[in-house]
């Protein structure tokens, strides 16, 4: 008998398929670089602009795109609609130079998963690739404080106080990133009973999606 006959063989886990949406040559080309030493990351395309973005993204199908906001054309934010729109079901992870509040709350109000800036640290930004890709919702802390304006967060200020207890928990954990099946597993409830708070949570503080709500819960002191 073989030495190897009858094992097991080790479970094939799928890559992560990311697609690249940056004008800049070679901001792509150094993307590339780096992802492409990464085990479970495989870059399946490139795109030059927002418009050309969205039709590899209706082709490629690929789970994550890191797409910049400012690009000739159709910018990143039309993107992001155009795929919403289209219900395509890729994570879209901002990565750009800009800062400003009237560049970051659109592109997360356009339903981005995630927002980083270019000079973040490699590793740190497969760690991003990663948590978006399980369903996360990466916010940091500069970034969170701009989703909502000041008049925004006064209008909003009051609904916080119809939530119940269960629903802040639930809406706590929203902000710590974690997703419905870990909050299910942590407030020992059922997926099914989850979703139903997230929805609660959504209508009754009028916000359109989870990253929303995790904004507002960092905005409003609900996060922990």
């Amino acid at each position: 008998m073989a030495e190897n006959e009858g094992a097991v063989p080790a479970p094939v886990t799928r890559r992560i398929r990311v697609l690249l949406v940056d004008d800049h040559q070679v901001v792509r080309r150094g993307l590339r670089t780096f992802l492409e030493i990464q085990d479970d990351i495989e870059v399946v395309g490139e795109a030059s602009d927002g418009a050309e973005g969205v039709a590899r993204a209706e082709e490629l199908k690929p789970d994550v795109v890191l797409m910049d906001v400012k690009m000739p054309g159709m910018d990143g934010v039309d993107a992001l609609r155009k795929l919403h729109e289209l219900a395509n079901p890729a994570r879209v992870l901002i990565v750009t130079s800009f800062t400003e509040q009237r560049t970051v709350v659109p592109a997360l109000r356009a339903g981005a998963a995630g927002y980083v800036y270019k000079d973040v640290d490699p590793e740190a930004l497969a760690g991003a690739i990663r948590s978006v890709h399980a369903g996360h919702v990466l916010l940091q802390p500069e970034v969170a404080g701009a989703l909502l304006s000041q008049e925004e967060a006064n209008h909003s200020q009051g609904r916080g106080g119809s939530l119940t207890e269960r629903e802040r928990e639930v809406l706590g954990l929203i902000a710590d990133g974690r997703s419905n099946r870990e909050i299910a597993r942590a407030l020992v409830l059922s997926e099914k009973t989850v979703k139903t708070h997230v929805s609660n949570i959504l209508m009754k503080l009028d916000l359109a999606d989870r990253t929303q709500a995790a904004l507002w819960a960092v905005r409003h002191g609900v996060a922990g």
